[in-house]
């Protein structure tokens, strides 16, 4: 008898490969275990949660995951991460509404320059901290090392973005860019660049964040 033919001469049915479970990643567990935690323990705007080093290891993950885990909440508004002081709960009540029948866009330009420039700065951060938390250490060297050449944001800032991949931030980022542009390149700029790229290269998302304040400014 054939192969795959029945005693009834039909032929036989074939068996259906099974579509794999979608596996959550690690850091996206760890963002919704910590939003548990906010909740569970009641905190509230400006209650600070313990530092990431202690985080970490109460946690039993690493430090970029943790990382990772602390940068989504940041873009979801659950938390704010300032440097020198640590995650801070975010109060939801406390965020203004935007303007009735109008959007993010029409909020961000009825809205100071310098307040969208510290909103960018703040986006800039989120992202250089997914950067930093970018778990293949070598593809950080390859795309951050000093080669020689005057650094410029807009390479730079190409460069941060792959390794952060993160689309919400680096959305919020285009769409901020059109009230806040880009620095023009200068010496300053230069350093803070070199400085944000050595943080990124070392792993260190607090050092990346802080090495974007007044970078627009």
């Amino acid at each position: 008898m054939a192969s795959g033919t029945s005693a009834s001469g039909r032929q036989a049915p074939q068996p259906r490969s099974v579509a794999p479970l979608r596996r959550e990643r690690l850091y996206e567990s760890l963002a919704a275990h910590i939003s548990d935690f906010i909740e569970a323990q009641g905190l509230v705007g400006g209650d600070r949660l313990p530092p990431e080093r202690q985080l970490a290891a109460e946690l039993g993950v690493s430090r970029a995951t943790l990382s990772r885990a602390l940068a989504a909440l940041e873009t979801r508004g659950r938390i704010e991460v300032r440097h020198g002081v640590g995650a801070l709960v975010r109060d939801p009540a406390a965020d203004r509404p935007a303007p009735a029948g109008g959007g993010i866009e029409e909020q961000v330009a009825a809205s100071a320059p310098s307040e969208v420039v510290a909103a960018r700065e703040a986006v800039l951060a989120g992202i250089a901290r997914a950067a930093a938390a970018n778990p293949q250490g070598s593809l950080r060297v390859a795309m951050l090392a000093d080669d020689g050449r005057p650094r410029t944001f807009e390479h730079t800032w190409r460069c941060v973005r792959r390794l952060a991949g993160v689309g919400l931030l680096a959305d919020l980022d285009d769409m901020l860019s059109a009230s806040a542009p880009d620095p023009t390149d200068s010496t300053r700029i230069e350093s803070q660049l070199g400085a944000l790229a050595e943080a990124i290269i070392h792993g260190d998302a607090s050092a990346a964040a802080s090495a974007c304040s007044g970078l627009l400014g």
